[in-house]
């Protein structure tokens, strides 16, 4: 008997001497966490712990390993997880969800993660290709704020009503296509440009009932000519670091936000991600010869060489004789880094907008060059090139290195081009080293003369801004 109770003994003495050494191992890997930061890790370390101290199976080891399962790991860092993965999904990039899902350490533990993994396969499996030739893109210019200055009978007043939209009727147009299954996607969603030049088709994958489709914007410049006619004025990053316009109210005080295609698009992904096939956004077709973005980034603003100014530039800098250019060009990249970090893309729109055919390969060759050196070094290098004035360098036919426009622009690394053919609903052109699509003006223009080429789309009676003056006049 007296035997037993010593052996007894000895067993609890063990026993409370191995929880001893527990508890302190949980104190110092406490104490070492909340040290590094490491808060999130601290569980599946303990849980480590002490699956090496006991063996499954005892009843002292089953009772210890059991207090400490994947039920508590911390609540927030599963559910930032799920959400993370669930943005990745509404946005049709199922095989990045399952993928980040499939990676978390807790993976195999974890019910939730294994479930939501199991519910994107099963959307994955369900989605279509769709068919790249009938995909369509469809293109603004700026937008009207205030539409009693850009309307208001001057001189510029035809021009705006053609080719300009209201933020009115844009927020209606580009909710209606919403609500009709449109999604945007990427030019290079596409197709691939390969290292060697060739271009090559991909496949785009979404969901029955949805429906691709390319979104572009020209001349986000916002030129002199346009000061107090009602639009913003320039794109700039407000204290959140998100992208908005700046707009110069009348008594000289600027606002800040969404007057523009951009932060417009931006604000509806937020509250729509489904919206945006993995993220990707619109194309913003830049020219240079008064900057980006609405900065004052063109080489000729720093030289200052009098005999290329014209009388808006020089205004300008009468205007604003503290003018620093470098600090102008800084400011522009960091919005340019902005945009593209959050889906958008550049393209040229040429220097100096400009038809190549028109104005002869010389002069094209010197317009890409001040493109390239004026723009590319401000926004970055690009592929795509969305010509001016809806032009093209060939008709129909494909594209050939016998065509010298083709072969000096592939050359300066432009692959994917984009012109304007309005009386079609998508077209699109392959090439073994190339990719050209044909794009759709959604504008005064076109909602007067031609409502029911945007059937497809829009109701244009629903879209059509009442202040926008009639007859729009014929181009």
């Amino acid at each position: 008997m007296e035997k037993r109770r010593r052996q007894s003994f000895i067993l609890k003495s063990l026993i409370a001497f191995e929880l001893l050494i527990i508890i302190l191992l949980i104190l110092v890997l406490t104490i070492v966490n909340v040290q590094n930061g490491n808060i999130g890790s601290f569980f599946k370390q303990t849980r480590e712990t002490l699956t090496g101290l006991r063996t499954p199976g005892t009843p002292e080891g089953g009772a210890v390993v059991e207090a400490v399962t994947e039920q508590e790991l911390p609540a927030s860092d599963q559910e930032a997880l799920l959400a993370r993965a669930k943005r990745l999904a509404d946005q049709y990039d199922y095989t990045a969800a399952i993928e980040l899902l499939k990676e978390a350490p807790e993976y195999n533990t974890a019910t939730q993660l294994q479930n939501a993994a199991a519910e994107y396969q099963v959307l994955k499996d369900s989605t279509v290709a769709y068919p790249l030739d009938q995909i369509t893109h469809v293109f603004f210019h700026t937008m009207v704020r205030d539409t009693s200055k850009a309307f208001d009978g001057d001189d510029r007043e035809a021009g705006y009503n053609q080719v300009m939209t209201t933020i009115d009727e844009f927020n209606s147009i580009i909710q209606q296509m919403y609500d009709r299954g449109y999604v945007m996607v990427s030019l290079h969603d596409m197709c691939e440009v390969n290292p060697d030049g060739t271009v090559t088709k991909k496949e785009i994958r979404l969901p029955p009932g949805k429906t691709p489709f390319v979104l572009s914007q020209d001349d986000v410049s916002y030129y002199h000519y346009m000061v107090g006619d009602g639009f913003a004025n320039k794109l700039v990053l407000d204290e959140n670091g998100s992208v908005k316009n700046s707009y110069i109210e009348d008594d000289g005080s600027v606002s800040i936000g969404d007057y523009d295609m951009v932060p417009l698009i931006d604000t509806f992904v937020d509250e729509h991600p489904d919206f945006a096939y993995h993220g990707h956004k619109g194309i913003v077709a830049l020219t240079g010869y008064e900057g980006v973005l609405g900065y004052r980034t063109d080489e000729v603003y720093r030289t200052r060489e009098e005999s290329r100014l014209t009388e808006y530039q020089r205004a300008f800098l009468n205007a604003n004789p503290d003018f620093d250019w470098e600090q102008e060009v800084a400011e522009a990249k960091k919005v340019a880094e902005a945009m593209k970090a959050d889906g958008w893309e550049f393209a040229s729109h040429t220097w100096g907008h400009i038809n190549p055919v028109a104005y002869g390969y010389d002069a094209t060759v010197k317009d890409t060059t001040r493109w390239l050196e004026n723009v590319a070094t401000v926004v970055g290098d690009t592929d795509v090139l969305i010509f001016a004035f809806g032009a093209d360098i060939n008709d129909w036919t494909p594209y050939t290195m016998n065509n010298e426009f083709f072969a000096y622009l592939k050359q300066q690394g432009f692959s994917i081009y984009c012109n304007v053919d309005g009386s079609q609903k998508a077209w699109v052109q392959f090439g073994d080293d190339y990719m050209r699509q044909g794009r759709r003006n959604l504008d005064g223009y076109r909602m007067y003369y031609n409502p029911e080429m945007c059937d497809d789309l829009f109701d244009v009676s629903q879209a059509w801004d009442d202040a926008r003056p009639t007859p729009v006049p014929a181009m």
